[in-house]
């Protein structure tokens, strides 16, 4: 094949992809208003300006510098959907942003902002009474409320001058003069944007990053990147976490389960137990009925004691078993929670995850006692009031893993 067969091939393979790229945009030929939102096709990417099927003759062109991350890296392809906001037509070409920014913006747009929802980009300049001073559109002053500052209640105001947010007009008044924005607004409608793409990918079972936002007595609150759910204090570890917070931290990122996804009801459920080993697994091997092991109380009941004998491994001693042949009416007349006791395995039930425990009779003890000094002496497999304390600590380790 010769050079020009070679290259008028070239070019028509790429006549192709750039109609096959316009034939992908579901923006049909029609009048746009400035404001007006549209959904459409990257087309050509070049060094200043990134072109858009606009749905008209002419190409649509946003400035580059909106596509660049934090260290100059272009975030977008040819072929990738975006929303973009009409701003201006000149010499028959259509100027298109994602996002008003602060340097870049004709004080005339902000009206448009107002009315068709159009991000804006604002500096927070101080704090003020009941909020803070916000810089938009060059010099242009706005006002936002702690409410609207964030999606969460503002507990440290400092932690906000200087940064450059974006937020959302929700009141223009006086012809301007009086502006008064929300990043709390912006926010949310960002997290709708990307609950939209979440809903096609995210499905129950699968494992995600995420990040807590939250600490409450009954769990924890996890933000995966687009929605936010509990993962309730009983999903947190197989081990009983009475302090979330020893084991959590707000900002802290860990991997969930998806456990639910009530997509209509906004309710979505994770688990972070599901991920980690069960310690239940061959537990009847690990146990076997008849065993010994050392174990510390962990609760206290009418009808028995909880004795863990393993961070997530708990079994029942009766009451009944307290007494060494006395009659007891209450579990901690003998037992005080966290102490350290040899219990023996009566019997397992895998399937429930139950174990039922006996107390060794007072010939099994004295046989057992000088193994019991050595275990506690040389915290070996068995517990001592030592080396079992830390479960936290042990479950955190477990998480960050």
């Amino acid at each position: 094949m010769d050079k020009n067969n070679h290259d008028l091939i070239i070019e028509k393979e790429s006549e192709e992809s750039f109609e096959s790229l316009l034939r992908r945009s579901v923006v049909p030929s029609f009048h746009i208003n400035p404001g007006q939102m549209i959904e459409t096709v990257v087309i050509k990417i070049s060094k200043d300006w990134v072109f858009i099927d606009s749905g008209g003759k002419s190409e649509g062109h946003i400035v580059i510098d909106e596509f660049k991350d934090e260290d100059g890296n272009i975030t977008i392809k040819e072929g990738d959907r975006i929303r973009a906001y009409f701003l201006s037509s000149r010499n028959n070409e259509r100027l298109f942003t994602t996002k008003l920014t602060i340097d870049k913006t004709d004080k005339d747009l902000l009206e448009e902002a107002y009315h068709n929802r159009i991000p804006i980009e604002g500096v927070v300049e101080k704090e003020i009474k009941g909020g803070f001073e916000i810089r938009i559109a060059g010099n242009v002053r706005a006002f936002c409320p702690y409410s609207q500052m964030g999606p969460h209640q503002v507990t440290d105001s400092e932690k906000y001058i200087g940064k450059q947010l974006t937020f959302r007009i929700i009141e223009y008044g006086k012809k301007g003069r009086n502006l008064i924005i929300s990043n709390k607004a912006a926010i949310e409608e960002e997290r709708r944007k990307q609950r939209d793409a979440l809903r096609e990918s995210l499905k129950e079972g699968m494992t995600v990053s995420g990040e807590i936002t939250s600490i409450r007595k009954f769990g924890a609150f996890v933000d995966v990147g687009g929605i936010e759910g509990l993962i309730p204090v009983s999903e947190i570890s197989w081990d009983r976490v009475e302090d979330i917070r020893s084991v959590l931290s707000i900002g802290q990122k860990v991997d969930v389960y998806i456990s639910k996804l009530d997509w209509d009801n906004d309710k979505f459920s994770f688990s972070l137990k599901e991920i980690l080993p069960d310690p239940w697994t061959d537990i009847a091997h690990r146990y076997p009925e008849g065993s010994s092991h050392l174990g510390k109380v962990s609760r206290l009941t009418s009808f028995g004691a909880f004795v863990t004998l393993e961070p997530g491994v708990e079994g029942l001693l009766h009451i009944s078993e307290l007494g060494k042949g006395k009659r007891i009416n209450r579990p901690h007349e003998v037992l005080e929670v966290n102490q350290v006791i040899q219990v023996r395995i009566s019997r397992v039930d895998e399937g429930r995850k139950r174990i039922s425990l006996s107390i060794l009779s007072n010939d099994e003890e004295s046989g057992q006692e000088d193994d019991y000094k050595r275990r506690l002496t040389e915290g070996g497999k068995g517990f001592s009031s030592g080396s079992f304390g830390m479960l936290g600590d042990l479950l955190k380790a477990k998480i960050e893993k």
